[in-house]
C-alpha cells in the first residue's frame, strides 16, 4: 500500500521576520519511519479550514506536543502569563479537528500537549504546575541543555490491563520520559485513563467505544522512536490503524462504483 495521508498539527511561531506554521521534525520523523505514513502539516487558520474536507482526504491525524499551552480559558482556568506561553491559533485548529476525527473515526495519535488538547477538546479540564501538588513527582524535564538529557527515560508508568495500550504493550509498567509541567485534571467524560504514572498522574488516555484508534499520551515516543521498543510501538500501532483505516475507505469507494 502506499504511504497514507496523515494531518499533523503545527505550531504557529514569529522567526526571522515571517509568521510559520510548523512541527518538529522529530514528529515528522516518526510518522515517516515508524509509522509508515505521509505527514502532512495542517495550517493553524481555525475554522477558516474545511476539516470534513481535509478528513475526507487523509487516514489519521497526530497533534504534536509543543511549549505552548492550551489558553486556560478554554476549560475555565486561569489565562495568567504563568501558565503561558499560549498559541490561540493553533488551539482553534487543533481543537474542532480532534472533535472532528474522533466524530468520523478516524485514527487519533495525540503526544504531551496533544493529550491536554484531546481532554480539553472533549470537555476536560487540565491542571497546572503539577510539581507544586502534595505527593507529585516532578515531571518536568532535568535542567540541562542537552537534549538527551532533558527527554531522557526516566520514568515509570503502569499500562491499565484490558486498555487498548494493554494491546500494544501489555498490561503493567514500562519506562518513559517526562517533559512536562501541566496534566489532566478532570477527564473528559468520552475518554477513559489507559496508563498512570506512580503519583497518580494521567499518562495515557482512549476514547470511549472509539470507531478507531484514538489515544493520547502524555510522554513523548516521538524522541526516542528508532532506539527504544516502546516509543516505536505506539507509532507502528498507529500506523496500523491508519492503514487499516485507509483499505476500508478503498473497499468502501470501489464498492460504490
Amino acid at each position: 500500500m502506499q504511504q497514507p495521508l496523515v494531518a499533523i498539527s503545527t505550531d504557529v511561531r514569529p522567526f526571522d521576520n515571517y509568521t510559520w506554521h510548523a512541527a518538529p521534525q522529530q514528529y515528522l520523523e516518526a510518522a515517516l519511519s515508524a509509522a509508515g505514513v505521509f505527514p502532512v502539516l495542517v495550517p493553524s487558520f481555525g475554522d477558516r479550514l474545511d476539516f470534513d474536507e481535509l478528513l475526507s482526504s487523509v487516514d489519521g491525524v497526530m497533534i504534536t506536543g509543543s511549549k505552548s499551552n492550551v489558553y486556560p480559558s478554554l476549560y475555565g482556568g486561569d489565562a495568567g502569563e504563568a501558565n503561558g506561553p499560549y498559541d490561540p491559533a493553533r488551539d482553534a485548529t487543533t481543537l474542532p479537528l480532534i472533535r472532528k476525527a474522533v466524530e468520523r473515526g478516524v485514527p487519533l495519535l495525540a503526544i504531551c500537549r496533544g493529550i491536554q488538547e484531546m481532554n480539553v477538546a472533549l470537555g476536560g479540564t487540565l491542571a497546572t504546575e503539577i510539581q507544586e501538588r502534595e505527593g507529585s513527582l516532578d515531571h518536568r524535564a532535568p535542567a540541562s541543555d542537552n537534549q538527551d538529557e532533558r527527554f531522557a527515560i526516566r520514568q515509570t508508568i503502569s499500562i491499565k490491563p484490558g486498555s487498548c495500550l494493554a494491546g500494544v504493550f501489555g498490561a503493567g509498567d514500562i519506562m518513559v520520559n517526562s517533559v512536562h509541567r501541566q496534566a489532566i485534571d478532570r477527564l473528559g467524560p468520552k475518554l477513559q485513563i489507559e496508563a498512570l504514572a506512580t503519583d497518580g498522574t494521567v499518562e495515557a488516555v482512549s476514547v470511549h467505544d472509539a470507531r478507531a484508534f484514538a489515544v493520547g499520551v502524555q510522554w513523548h515516543p516521538e524522541y526516542w522512536v528508532k532506539s527504544d521498543s516502546v516509543s516505536a510501538r505506539i507509532f507502528r500501532a498507529f500506523g496500523d490503524a491508519v492503514r487499516l483505516h485507509a483499505a476500508a475507505k478503498s473497499c468502501a469507494r470501489a464498492a460504490a462504483e
